[in-house]
């Protein structure tokens, strides 16, 4: 694969580790951004890649979110560019076809919760420290922060956790929902990578339809989806996958798939 901003991207299987490097806090910049948006829609282009699995490099931080020093100048260009780009990068991540997990290393704040937000499921380590501080530096979450939230754990602990500036530890975050899992130090990239390789264990096109279904389940009504689904379920017999997962089950033999 090309070479990313402050990203490292190694090939496991059918699963892809991403890892934020930018020392030490692992800060996202305009840079960084544009090229976790490339490299996220050329994974989802990629039909062998089945699960994304997200962390940061070192042992203190999953990701501190921006460097506020490109905010100093109060420059509403450059706002409204960064604005932008956390917006088309974590959009383009909580899109992408298969399965994401983060594996929260350390502290996940601003930015780097965010992005953690963006995944479909978050792994936590005990040292991981969990917020949304933008308000303290007369700021706001802008990468769907305030969207996305509320909809892990509810009004309340999104408004504690923004408006009142609390930050959550593993333990804490586990309880509230805003992870699904919590581990011992040092194993959530282990974690991660064992639920990434369990993705490919089902259909990567099945997958595909069901979480597009799970996510409509937030945004629009019940009697709106319940039809998709049905249709998307009807979708799924012109793929070689049908056929070949039931066929598989029927033989007791380990489906191959194609993601076809």
């Amino acid at each position: 694969m090309n070479d990313y901003t402050n990203l490292t991207v190694e090939r496991r299987g059918h699963t892809a580790l991403i890892t934020m490097n930018n020392p030490p806090a692992n800060t996202w910049t305009r840079e960084g951004l544009i090229d976790l948006k490339r490299l996220i829609e050329e994974l989802d282009a990629d039909r062998d890649v089945y699960a994304l699995v997200l962390t940061g490099s070192g042992e203190k931080f999953f990701s501190a979110g921006a460097d506020l020093k490109l905010f100093a100048d109060g420059d509403h260009g450059v706002a409204a560019e960064m604005a932008r780009r956390f917006g088309e990068a974590f959009e383009t991540l909580a899109a992408f076809r298969g399965v994401s997990i983060a594996a929260v290393n350390g502290f996940a704040l601003g930015g780097g919760l965010e992005v953690a937000l963006a995944c479909d499921v978050r792994i936590a380590e005990p040292n991981a420290k969990l917020g949304l501080p933008e308000a303290k530096v007369g700021l706001l979450p802008c990468a769907g922060g305030t969207q996305r939230l509320p909809r892990l754990v509810g009004e309340g602990w999104a408004k504690r956790i923004i408006l009142c500036g609390e930050q959550v530890n593993a333990e804490q975050a586990l309880r509230i929902g805003l992870v699904e899992e919590t581990v011992d130090q040092g194993e959530s990239l282990d974690r991660a990578l064992a639920l990434a390789e369990q993705v490919g264990n089902q259909s990567p096109i099945a997958v595909a339809y069901c979480k597009r279904l799970i996510d409509g389940a937030q945004a629009r009504p019940m009697a709106d989806n319940l039809p998709d689904e049905r249709e998307r379920f009807v979708r799924l017999f012109d793929s070689e996958d049908q056929r070949e997962g039931v066929g598989a089950f029927l033989e007791k033999r380990k489906p191959q798939w194609r993601n076809r």
